[in-house]
């Protein structure tokens, strides 16, 4: 059985947009690719069509994987989302207590996370030691640079 994953709507929509774009179109072109590369003849030393076949099939490894994480999916109502401690969809801003940087953070599932956009996996190390902690609590978390000391400054949603 394969485990629930939380998303929130956007990453829902988002997952479905990718899924049907997989299927409607990147199925249909690697099906001409393949039709092409069968009609130059011999298959056997035919490196175009072996080309897209291997191709047809990391394409549908990736739409069973995105079918079942579709199939397994929840989506997380935001506005029910509790801020007295910090959980998944938390916005949550932290500060370095070695040099006084404030980061924020929206803690997010892992089909979710972007670093860029600002959002973590809840799996990562920093989301990990954070989960539960309330306003003033100082987190240890074991990053690649060494140990560091966060304090939660804020939590919303």
């Amino acid at each position: 059985m394969s485990k629930v994953i939380y998303l929130t709507e956007e990453g829902f929509n988002k997952l479905r947009e990718d899924l049907e774009h997989l299927k409607s179109v990147e199925r249909p072109a690697i099906a001409r690719q393949i039709a092409e590369a069968r009609d130059k003849g011999d298959l056997s030393e035919n490196a175009e069509y072996d080309a897209a076949k291997e191709a047809q099939g990391l394409l549908e490894m990736r739409i069973a994987k995105l079918e079942d994480t579709f199939a397994n999916a929840r989506i997380l109502d935001e506005s029910k989302i509790d801020i007295s401690s910090v959980q998944i969809l938390n916005k949550v801003k932290i500060k370095n207590l070695k040099n006084n940087t404030v980061m924020q953070y929206t803690l997010v599932s892992e089909n979710e996370a972007n670093l860029k956009e600002g959002k973590i996996s809840i799996g990562t190390p920093i989301a990990k030691a954070l989960m539960g902690k309330k306003v003033g609590d100082v987190v240890e978390v074991q990053i690649p640079a060494g140990l560091v000391n966060f304090e939660i400054v804020e939590i919303s949603r």
